[in-house]
């Protein structure tokens, strides 16, 4: 899948591997909560799109159990962390060393 998504946009695979890095701004007490959508500018938006693009993607590739497993999740980034957890180790490639 990983090439799936980077033969379609690579920032859609930046957006999966480091977040996506959602609109934030500062409350009154300094601390960083969720930007309101009616204050998301141009740039807001992109980013925004982003991850439910990247979102969108990763739904549409797995079956109903991992659907369950991950639909909760607000960023592509999440969701991809929790598969790669729960199928760890089932992609093994066994190691092939030639000889001479």
């Amino acid at each position: 899948m990983t090439i799936f998504i980077q033969s379609l946009d690579y920032n859609l695979w930046d957006c999966i591997v480091d977040g996506p890095n959602l609109p934030t701004m500062r409350n009154e007490n300094g601390e960083l909560i969720p930007k309101p959508r009616t204050s998301y500018n141009d740039e807001d938006r992109k980013r925004v799109q982003m991850n439910a693009k990247a979102k969108h993607i990763i739904i549409c590739a797995i079956n109903s159990s991992d659907f369950n497993r991950v639909s909760s999740y607000i960023s592509a980034k999440e969701m991809w962390n929790r598969l790669e957890v729960t199928y760890e180790g089932t992609n093994q490639v066994k190691d092939v060393t030639t000889r001479p």
